[in-house]
């Protein structure tokens, strides 16, 4: 059964934000192996939520994982991205889809910080 992931990002009207949400699906792409990952933006930038699912079933997805790229848990990810599940339900019944869960509160994020102070530390030559 061919799989499709969906990353849905929040959108913003600053081009290179939405760049890097691209950037991190090749490298999701690359690092899981996957043969279908598209972006997706919930406000301010297009493919919307709801053409993303349409490049994936145009792709051949007959599953679509569709992945919350925020780290918290507020409207969007409690109300707004389940609304939008439901719609896509609705355009494609014969489409098996489910939603992950958002990034959240995990240990690699914690480092990823851990790391990102490390860095600023050593570009102003803190010790």
């Amino acid at each position: 059964m061919k799989t499709a992931i969906l990353l849905m990002a929040h959108g913003s009207r600053i081009p290179e934000a939405n760049t890097a949400v691209n950037q991190i699906a090749a490298m999701v792409q690359q690092f899981g192996g996957y043969e279908i990952v598209e972006v997706s933006f919930r406000e301010s930038h297009s493919p919307n939520i709801q053409k993303g699912i349409d490049a994936c079933v145009a792709r051949g997805a007959e599953r679509i994982l569709l992945v919350p790229y925020f780290l918290y848990m507020g409207a969007h990810v409690l109300e707004d991205l389940p609304a939008e599940l439901e719609q896509a339900r609705t355009r494609y019944p014969h489409i098996e889809m489910a939603m992950g869960r958002h990034l959240g509160v995990h240990k690699r994020l914690a480092k990823l910080v851990v790391d990102r102070i490390e860095e600023a530390f050593a570009e102003e030559g803190w010790s």
